[in-house]
């Protein structure tokens, strides 16, 4: 096998978003555009990569870090003088090139590696990766000779009114013999009517010195769509989430409502969860098996056990144990360490808490910069007073206590092991394991009390 390597087309500033963010950095399921071409590309067995980029450079280069080289196109003058940036990196070298755009975010590998294949068979100098358009207005054309091979590629603007009707299009994807591609470049003008350097004119150049030409044709024309506006990014975003959501039915998860389930690319989901309508799983979160998630749940780089239930809930950059139970209308912030058969009920708040198994938190809490140890009952209403206006602070509730309801804990405080909290207390100190802490005023009745507020009426 020859060496490969791949140029990413990524410099377009993308005016038809009308957007601040850099065309290729906008997100589909979760994910860059040229980040999931990057992804894809990766699992190619492909020796060098580089990125030509434009505008927003610097940002495109935080986004995908050392997984590349890159190259800058300072002026946008065509997709051949964007691959031209490229010489320095990789011209003169033996193997294949991969040239592809980084705003086709649905391309898949499997594919990428046939167009490969398909060249290396066809001993070819250039193979263009063609897919069947029903309706091919603005695509570049491929034209054949009589013998199936690739005569050339015509743009929509310079095409005549016969090479119009055809529909087999030019998706933009190519693999070029590198020495071919470099040396045919030297040779491409601008002499057409957007006075660009197209790269499709490579194909007429290698055909002209009398070198195969071939083509892959794909039978899914979804995945070459590319991305220029609003309207074909929630295109994109459509297919790639059914594309997700039909591998994790696949793969034994049951998603009630797929059309109203999202789900981003680096998630995994267990055997037998169930996930109703509404919910959104976010990062690279990791849910275990034979849980149920959901309806209208957000979960983000949250790694769950088994047999957990979330509902009606928000779970965020935190981890959750087995046999856990949380919502409806809970809210579980970052850093948050639940573990096995906990209980978050409705509308509490976890924050940056390690809350111990089986403990519980049932109802209008807030837990925050806290560590609760196990079978800890917090009642209603209870919250830990982390914050003096400065600065946080820690509360350590130690296995067993009962927190009675409407009771403040003001941190730094502990409670120690099996200790009872008074309902309705404002706890400033320690208090010690086995003892009933009670920090609230003495109750008195004053009888007869609203008589004396009525003797004036």
């Amino acid at each position: 096998m020859s060496n490969r390597y791949a140029i990413i087309l990524a410099a377009g500033q993308g005016t038809r978003m009308k957007s601040k963010l850099y065309k290729v950095l906008h997100p589909v399921c979760g994910k860059p555009m040229v980040q999931h071409v990057i992804d894809q590309v990766s699992e190619l067995s492909i020796e060098q990569i580089v990125t030509i980029i434009g505008h927003g450079a610097e940002l495109v280069k935080h986004q995908l870090g050392d997984a590349c080289q890159y190259a800058l196109q300072e002026q946008q003058l065509g997709t051949a003088h964007a691959v031209m940036q490229a010489e320095s990196a990789l011209a003169g070298k033996e193997g294949t090139t991969l040239v592809i755009c980084g705003d086709t975010p649905l391309i898949r590998a499997e594919t990428m590696a046939a167009l490969i294949k398909k060249h290396d068979d066809m001993n070819a100098k250039a193979t263009v990766l063609t897919a069947t358009a029903e309706n091919p207005t603005g695509y570049g054309r491929v034209v054949r000779n009589k013998d199936g091979f690739v005569e050339k590629i015509v743009e929509h603007k310079d095409a005549t009114d016969e090479e119009r009707q055809i529909n087999e299009i030019n998706t933009g994807t190519y693999c070029f013999d590198n020495k071919a591609l470099f040396q045919a470049l030297k040779h491409v003008s601008n002499e057409n009517v957007q006075g660009e350097y197209y790269l499709p004119d490579v194909i007429e150049i290698l055909k002209s010195q009398g070198e195969i030409v071939s083509a892959y044709q794909t039978d899914d024309f979804e995945e070459t769509l590319g991305v220029n506006d609003r309207v074909a990014l929630a295109q994109a975003e459509r297919i790639l989430k059914k594309r997700l959501n039909e591998y994790h039915m696949r793969n034994g998860v049951s998603i009630i409502d797929p059309d109203n389930t999202y789900i981003e690319t680096d998630v995994t989901i267990g055997q037998d969860t169930v996930i109703y309508p509404g919910t959104m799983i976010k990062g690279n979160s990791r849910i275990g098996e034979d849980c149920i998630i959901g309806p209208n749940t957000e979960i983000k780089e949250c790694e769950i056990g088994n047999n957990t239930v979330i509902r009606q809930s928000v779970a965020h950059d935190s981890k959750i144990g087995s046999k856990v139970s949380i919502g409806p209308f809970a809210h579980i912030r970052p850093k948050s360490d639940i573990h096995d058969e906990g209980k978050i009920g409705n509308f509490v708040e976890i924050k940056k808490a390690v809350f111990g198994k089986g403990s519980k938190a049932s109802h209008l809490s807030y837990i925050g910069d806290a560590e609760v140890g196990e079978d800890v009952n917090i009642g209603c209403g209870s919250i830990t007073v982390n914050y003096d206006g400065k600065n946080k602070y820690l509360t350590k509730i130690e296995d067993g206590v009962f927190v009675g309801c409407n009771s403040n804990l003001v941190a730094p405080v502990t409670i120690g092991k099996n200790a009872y909290v008074a309902a309705g207390s404002t706890i400033t100190e320690d208090v010690p394991g086995d003892a009933l802490s009670i920090a609230r005023a003495r109750q008195i009745n004053k009888e007869n009390y609203v008589q004396n507020l009525n003797i004036n009426k």
